[in-house]
């Protein structure tokens, strides 16, 4: 609807530069400059390499993402920008382009989370949110549950890894398996002509006293060490290492904790609706899992489609929608960019 507020958003956290324009919950753009390619042979994001992408992509995203939606910077009401977390350098791009257009513009600017804009991209394809609504998040540099009382008001963290994020285990895994970088897609692929009970991969944070102390919490060191250990006596004595068992059988690790804890967590807390985000958000098995327990569990699934849950402008622009409609504050010029941001805090 035209009286809806028409958002463009900034993305720089990672190795993407993602630019999307969104009037209330419509999608008008979605425009994205990848460095990923340029990380690979490094076998992970090198922040320096991340950050002159950024500044090369920065502009031509932001005039693409423009046309592709037929505006103007003149007909915007407001600019969100990725404040945080992430790597500094790229945040910084990222932010002063947007302080530029903003002041070029006269246009409100919002500084917002980079997790809770994961949890505002499905309402691009499903709507208003329902609140409370419960988020788990999970990415290469994230393992968190929110409680999602109020988006523009702020969440509450519930639980997060205590050590390796999910998709950072992914990665580490298929490097070991010889699966190229990012890992998370190269070993969905391979699981698929795999047994996910083939091995028995340990489930962290799960056993009884686990639970009771860390009862919404996640670690993957252990089952990313298992698997290292496993593929390691495999070539010690001479033997093939079955790569589709082996990511199977990780992939359901993860999966299992994952999806296992965040419905306790609907059920503990009298949440009826579960959102999944992040890039890890995108795996088959996790989704599939996901909604096969909620089904069981009478909680409403919502995942965005893959290609919104990496990391994107789509998801910033809807966030920064949200908080215009909700009549939040915008941010001060001077606001910083913080790579430590808290979950908690979804507007700087």
């Amino acid at each position: 609807m035209p009286n809806e507020p028409l958002v463009l958003g900034i993305e720089t956290s990672c190795d993407e530069t993602g630019v999307g324009v969104v009037r209330g919950h419509t999608l008008l753009a979605d425009a994205l400059a990848s460095s990923v390619e340029e990380h690979a042979r490094f076998g992970g994001v090198v922040p320096e390499v991340a950050s002159r992408a950024h500044l090369a992509a920065i502009v031509p995203t932001i005039r693409r993402a423009l046309a592709q939606a037929g505006v103007t910077l003149a007909d915007l009401d407001a600019i969100a920008v990725t404040a945080g977390p992430g790597l500094a350098g790229a945040l910084l791009v990222g932010v002063a382009a947007a302080k530029g257009y903003a002041v070029a513009a006269d246009k409100p600017i919002y500084g917002v989370n980079h997790l809770a804009a994961h949890v505002a991209v499905d309402t691009l394809e499903h709507g208003p949110l329902p609140e409370p609504a419960l988020a788990l998040l999970v990415s290469g540099g994230h393992s968190s549950l929110l409680l999602v009382d109020d988006l523009a008001g702020g969440v509450s963290a519930l639980g997060s890894t205590i050590d390796d994020a999910a998709g950072e285990a992914f990665d580490k895994v298929a490097r070991l398996l010889g699966l190229p970088f990012p890992g998370g897609p190269p070993i969905d692929r391979a699981a698929r002509d795999g047994d996910p009970a083939a091995i028995a991969f340990p489930r962290g944070l799960t056993g009884s006293r686990d639970r009771a102390a860390h009862p919404y919490d996640f670690s993957f060191s252990g089952v990313k060490t298992a698997v290292a250990r496993w593929v390691e006596a495999r070539r010690r004595a001479g033997e093939p290492v079955p790569v589709p068992d082996v990511a199977a059988s990780f992939q359901e690790a993860v999966a299992d904790v994952l999806t296992a804890k965040a419905v306790a967590a609907c059920r503990a807390h009298g949440v009826s609706t579960l959102v999944i985000g992040g890039g890890v958000a995108a795996n088959s098995r996790l989704r599939w899992l996901a909604q096969r327990r909620c089904e069981a569990a009478g909680v409403t699934l919502r995942t965005p489609r893959p290609a919104l849950c990496t990391d994107n402008g789509a998801m910033v622009a809807a966030l920064g929608s949200y908080l215009v409609a909700a009549g939040a504050p915008p941010s001060r010029l001077d606001l910083p960019a913080d790579s430590a941001l808290p979950v908690t805090t979804v507007t700087v």
